[in-house]
């Protein structure tokens, strides 16, 4: 078991969950594969967007659905400082994951995060797991206890 995947599962356990986390025969680095391997709707998978506070230099979480898409404007308003995008250094450096596999539990360090109400419509959501082959089903309560996120409007 990688190091990533152990930090989800120590995140998830700690917090009083079963860890059921699900290894996929395919990729799940973007949400039409994961959703795919899940056989759920895309936006029952829980995207982990990850900007770069311009100001902060800190890693930020915006945490979607599957179809919807970040809007800037509205996550830097909601950030108060201009965002940009988050390189693989410091998305590693800050989280411990690698694009493609970034959990919305497990940081290396605490992570100011966001929540995007589509979720909560689901008993369940499947967030990745600190791979590109390995997700996790939790309910949207689950995550919003985990992760302290705020749930707003930041989709365009």
């Amino acid at each position: 078991m990688s190091k990533s995947l152990k930090r989800v599962v120590r995140a998830l356990e700690e917090a009083g969950l079963t860890a059921d986390v699900m290894e996929m025969d395919g990729s799940t680095r973007t949400a039409v594969e994961a959703a795919d391997q899940a056989g759920c709707e895309i936006d029952q998978i829980c995207k982990s967007v990850i900007f770069r506070g311009e100001d902060s230099g800190a890693a930020l979480l915006f945490m979607t659905a599957g179809g919807n898409q970040v809007d800037a404007d509205k996550a830097s308003a909601l950030a108060g400082e201009p965002l940009g995008k988050a390189d693989a250094a410091l998305i590693r450096a800050q989280t411990g994951f690698a694009i493609g596999g970034v959990a919305p539990v497990g940081h290396l360090t605490l992570i100011r995060a966001w929540f995007d109400p589509r979720l909560s419509a689901f008993d369940r959501v499947f967030a990745a797991a600190g791979t590109p082959r390995h997700i996790v089903p939790i309910t949207p309560e689950d995550l919003l206890r985990l992760t302290g996120a705020v749930p707003a409007d930041f989709t365009a």
